[in-house]
């Protein structure tokens, strides 16, 4: 009797500390430094990797000039490409890609009156339409804010390469006033400036940052041209840089 008294008595005991068990949150029974104020978390972090993303956006151009035969102007068109993130630990990449960027700018050059009978007002008209790649090598740090929403800056140069800039000029000159250009040598008809002026290569330092959701990246930058684009000719002292800034959007796959 008594040996039977006391198998009952363990079998209760047991049955009382299951169904303690089974009362306790989950959490509590799986991770009990849940409440544990010293307890370290694990951070997730980029691991190596590749992105691929294509990229549309608004681009403006600024020409700063010191040169007799063109103005300064503001170039204005789409950049469109593909670009290449090589993911790195604790959230850096390192972007490059291939750009085009088609910009049009239009602007008037006035004259002061060569001849004093004349009451004409002298001026060139320029538009401009201007073909460039860019390949750009930037640095990236992104910021998870909340979910699948991080923030992000860049910095890093890129090589902007020329490949067309034509200018459609016109000109409203007297006689006195287009002879007085020629022989400065300022152009009076339509010419292709990498031919005759400006050198294709623009070396730019670009700053910038956005949002990104998902696959999906709204950003903005502002590139510095550091090399004069203008090209000598003798004792000339023509200088010309080109900085420009773009609004975009990127789609990753």
């Amino acid at each position: 009797m008594k040996k039977t008294l006391f198998i009952v008595l363990i079998c209760a005991l047991g049955v009382s500390a299951y169904a303690d068990d089974v009362r306790k949150p989950a959490m509590q029974i799986e991770d009990n430094t849940f409440f544990d104020p010293t307890a370290k978390k694990q951070e997730a972090s980029y691991q190596f990797g590749m992105e691929y993303r294509l990229e549309v956006g608004y681009a403006q151009h600024n020409q700063r000039t010191r040169n007799l035969s063109y103005p300064d102007m503001f170039l204005h068109g789409v950049r469109v490409g593909a670009t290449f993130d090589f993911l790195l630990p604790y959230h850096f990449s390192i972007q490059t890609g291939l750009l085009y960027t088609l910009t049009y700018g239009k602007n008037e050059q006035h004259w002061r009156s060569i001849s004093p009978q004349t009451t004409q007002t002298e001026y060139i008209t320029h538009r401009v339409l201007e073909h460039n790649l860019t390949i750009p090598v930037r640095a990236y740090y992104t910021i998870p804010l909340w979910k699948e929403l991080r923030l992000f800056f860049y910095t890093g140069p890129q090589l902007h390469i020329g490949l067309s800039e034509y200018d459609y000029l016109q000109t409203h000159l007297s006689d006195e006033a287009k002879a007085w250009l020629e022989a400065n040598n300022v152009q009076t008809k339509p010419y292709e400036r990498f031919d005759e002026e400006l050198i294709r290569a623009n070396i730019q330092w670009g700053l910038g940052g956005g949002l990104e959701w998902d696959r999906y990246r709204v950003q903005a930058g502002y590139d510095f041209g550091l090399n004069n684009l203008a090209r000598p000719r003798g004792l000339d002292s023509r200088q010309m840089w080109e900085w420009g800034w773009f609004v975009s959007f990127c789609y990753r796959f």
